[in-house]
């Protein structure tokens, strides 16, 4: 990489309290289908989507992510059918679904630039189940935008015990994102009120506190979404505002808007040394091509001419070709979103949840079980050994069973302080053992963090989370080998 090329950075936004619900989005192709669009109730009732798309879709446009004759068709096609406040977040949605039915090979839908770096927005709503992958998105993300609504009782709901904010807030911490910026959003439905925004600020404050963030490194900016307020100049609307401020490894970080907050994120390191590990998002069937597993790059490096294996499928074949943002590459590093041609494999064969190594160098395996430590956090019960809810680890989403309680442990120092409990309930932390129902490819989180952190689903809430301490690995029966990996294993 060039001194002065700008790095790759990824970011998840997490959304206030949502619900689901429906509008016709109507393709190029003439026909139709359901789509779902989260939507706070406030915006249900007002009829207008002032969400985190909104948001996202107006920064992306106001960067140059998207180009204006691009909006302007699909603003006039929103209007047609009556979606006309929706604006940015219906391009978005419209966008994601023109370039699905085109079967892009770049799963990195929404990117824009800042002066620093090139940003990938992943993971935004409306794409297959919100929660769900909220708690896969994350694990990709560098930097985490926690959007919190001004209005009078949104934020109010939003922090509240049982609100979505906290939720995700601690799902992002627990997953390993790190670096924060929270954005006041619907400032100008709270009239741009200073004590409205010295009081979110606080009440904020505490919360990500407990959550474990420190707030001293989290810029906080107030800004308007709909209106574009704070996003990339500085507002007239909020004289009293001085600007963000956090403090850094370098020293102190100062700006007044999203824009700057984002270039103010510390550039991530990438675990280039270590073997390759790339999580399937997906697995398209491109005519000419092939199949082109997508996906992110989590730890080492992926090249064409490589022999890859995937797990648990048990699958090697060689790499024919890489490419991110419709541009070949000569090599893939962590933090890129590739796509990647593989030759002899059918779509059939390898699968979301999947994931890529090199064949020659500590190659995935399927794991029989693992130990884990898990931390309850919102149980209606207690959970005993036979639990078996949904884990959602990188982009697997598998029932694993609970075989073992093998010790309750203190949540800040990590001592056991009960030998093999019968039960564990919310606020517990637990060494576990784990047995997946299907095969499934998961790492300890000291060798590869992205893969050996989970979260556990029931009930259509997350029940838990938990770190990966090691795997018992399967090597399985003899897996498929293609030709051309053969082939180039001799070279």
């Amino acid at each position: 990489m060039g001194k002065d090329e700008k790095i790759h950075i990824n970011v998840v936004v997490i959304p206030r309290r949502l619900r689901q619900v429906y509008y016709r989005e109507f393709s190029r192709l003439g026909g139709g289908r359901d789509i779902r669009l989260p939507l706070p109730r406030s915006a249900c009732r007002r009829g207008i989507a002032i969400l985190t798309l909104e948001q996202t879709g107006h920064l992306i446009y106001q960067c140059g992510g998207i180009d204006k004759r691009t909006i302007e068709k699909f603003e006039k096609e929103a209007a047609e059918l009556g979606k006309g406040s929706f604006k940015y977040a219906w391009v978005l949605d419209k966008l994601k679904a023109e370039r699905e039915r085109g079967i892009t090979i770049d799963i990195a839908l929404w990117k824009f630039e800042t002066p620093r770096y090139y940003v990938t927005v992943i993971d935004a709503p409306g794409h297959r189940d919100f929660i769900k992958n909220m708690i896969t998105g994350t694990s990709q993300a560098d930097c985490a935008i926690l959007i919190i609504a001004a209005g009078t009782g949104e934020f109010e709901a939003g922090i509240s015990k049982d609100g979505q904010t906290r939720e995700h807030a601690l799902l992002a911490y627990t997953l390993g994102v790190k670096q924060l910026i929270v954005a006041i959003n619907k400032m100008d439905t709270a009239k741009w009120a200073q004590s409205r925004y010295e009081e979110i600020i606080k009440e904020t404050s505490n919360f990500i506190k407990k959550v474990g963030y420190n707030p001293k490194t989290v810029p906080f900016v107030p800004i308007s979404g709909f209106n574009g307020d704070n996003m990339l100049a500085a507002s007239s609307n909020c004289p009293w505002y001085k600007g963000w401020e956090k403090e850094t490894k370098a020293g102190k970080s100062t700006g007044k808007t999203l824009l700057e907050a984002l270039d103010a994120i510390e550039p991530p390191k990438r675990p280039v040394d270590k073997p390759l590990r790339l999580p399937l998002q997906d697995v398209y069937k491109i005519g000419g091509i092939g199949t082109v597993p997508v996906g992110r790059i989590e730890t080492g490096v992926i090249k064409p001419g490589m022999v890859v294996t995937f797990a648990p499928s048990n699958v090697t074949t060689e790499v024919k070709s890489v490419e991110m943002h419709h541009e070949q590459l000569t090599e893939g590093v962590p933090g890129d979103n590739v796509g990647f041609n593989v030759k002899n494999v059918s779509v059939k064969e390898i699968r979301r949840g999947n994931v890529a190594g090199d064949s020659k160098n500590d190659p995935p395996m399927a794991a029989a079980s693992f130990d884990a430590q898990v931390i309850v956090l919102n149980h209606p019960g207690q959970v005993g050994a036979g639990y078996a809810p949904v884990l959602d680890c990188h982009t697997a989403h598998i029932a694993c069973k609970f075989a073992e309680i093998k010790e309750k442990i203190d949540r800040r120092t990590g001592k056991a302080v009960e030998a093999a409990p019968k039960f564990i309930k919310s606020g517990d932390s637990a060494i576990v053992k784990m047995v997946p129902s299907k095969p499934m490819c998961v790492e300890a989180f000291t060798d590869y963090p992205p893969l050996g952190r989970f979260a556990v689903r029931d009930m259509r809430q997350t029940v838990a989370v938990g770190v990966i301490k090691s795997v018992d690995k399967t090597s399985g029966a003899a897996g498929k080998v293609t030709k051309s990996a053969a082939k180039a294993a001799k070279k």
